[in-house]
């Protein structure tokens, strides 16, 4: 029997402007016998040294899924794998059912890249960007330029179509970059720290167009160090380090799980908050130090009562568990270079 599917609506999404290019009728996602990017195994080496070990994920259609981890934890290579450029060493791994080692003409055709670095053409101005990248895709003229303006209008560049790069912002830049990708009607976005270095501004507007990418029906997959960025876009996310995937799940899910309810940072010298600290434990609380720092880690609500009026003399920060202490607490919180 053929695995049951359902609709996702592509009509357009709440706003001043539809997503100009969702791909007509509906999205078809599997019920998890078929995911849309499918991995098992999959491994890539840099001579000896082993970058992505043996590792297993699925991605549905018109999820945002995310890679997190420390520099070198081998997200990079594993999107590198996914839009063909990395070779695989070990393992398989499919884009719409197809091998990439085997098919990657036919995966690059349906696949949009946004890569950590900004390789935009600095010759040629904003509209031009986009037209000549049109062209590798075998788009004609005649379709091109009404795709790449109603793009620049989606991205809010429509005022900048003859501007010269060198006038563009970092945020507008970025922005252009995923505009690019987009010119053909990719179903699946893959973005490599897209908002790395952008002040708040711009990241804050890069992320309402992603979602409204998704809205449209676009698949995204994301690298980022920005936790809250993982947190705010991510429907389910895997981190990694030193090539293997450590933990796995729904953002709200794992913090819950692996940290708990909320957290008290407080500065202090050795055995200055030892009786603090006891309490802490006796309440089912966790305690982790770092120099001198201390993470009081509760895990329930209530658990924190009376800790904070301990702390009247000294200055605290007292706020909910985010993804950012699932993240330091699996990787770590000392520097590794």
């Amino acid at each position: 029997m053929a695995p049951a599917v359902r609709a996702v609506n592509q009509g357009p999404p709440v706003g001043t402007h539809a997503f100009p290019f969702a791909r007509a009728g509906p999205l078809l996602i599997s019920n998890s016998m078929s995911a849309l990017i499918q991995a098992e195994g999959l491994a890539h080496r840099y001579g000896a040294m082993v970058a992505v070990d043996q590792i297993d994920f699925s991605i549905d259609g018109g999820e945002c899924f995310g890679f997190l981890g420390p520099n070198g934890a081998g997200k990079t290579t594993t999107m590198r794998m996914m839009y063909c450029l990395s070779p695989v060493h070990g393992g398989h791994l499919t884009l719409f059912g197809e091998d990439v080692m085997q098919h990657p003409r036919q995966i690059k055709a349906r696949i949009g890249v946004v890569p950590q670095d900004d390789n935009l053409d600095v010759d040629l101005p904003v509209l031009k960007n986009l037209l000549l990248y049109a062209r590798y895709y075998g788009l004609s003229a005649q379709q091109a330029l009404p795709r790449a303006r109603e793009l620049l209008r989606f991205m809010q560049l429509e005022e900048r179509e003859r501007s010269p790069l060198r006038e563009l912002s970092g945020g507008m830049r970025r922005r252009l970059i995923i505009a690019r990708a987009l010119i053909h009607k990719p179903e699946v976005l893959i973005l490599d720290e897209p908002t790395t270095g952008l002040d708040p501004q711009a990241r804050h507007l890069i992320w309402h167009h992603l979602e409204e990418l998704k809205r449209g029906g676009v698949t995204l997959v994301l690298t980022t160090h920005y936790m809250e960025e993982a947190a705010k876009l991510c429907d389910r996310l895997v981190i990694m380090d030193h090539g293997k995937i450590l933990m796995r799940g729904r953002p709200a899910e794992l913090i819950r799980e692996h940290v708990g309810f909320e957290v008290i940072e407080v500065k202090a010298q050795d055995h200055e908050l030892d009786a603090l600290v006891s309490l802490v434990q006796s309440r089912g609380g966790e305690v982790e130090k770092v120099k001198d720092n201390y993470y009081l880690i509760f895990k329930q609500p209530g658990q924190s009562e009376g800790v904070v009026e301990q702390l009247a003399s000294r200055y605290y920060i007292h706020r909910p568990a985010t993804l950012e202490d699932v993240f330091m607490k699996l990787t770590g919180r000392e520097l590794e270079e």
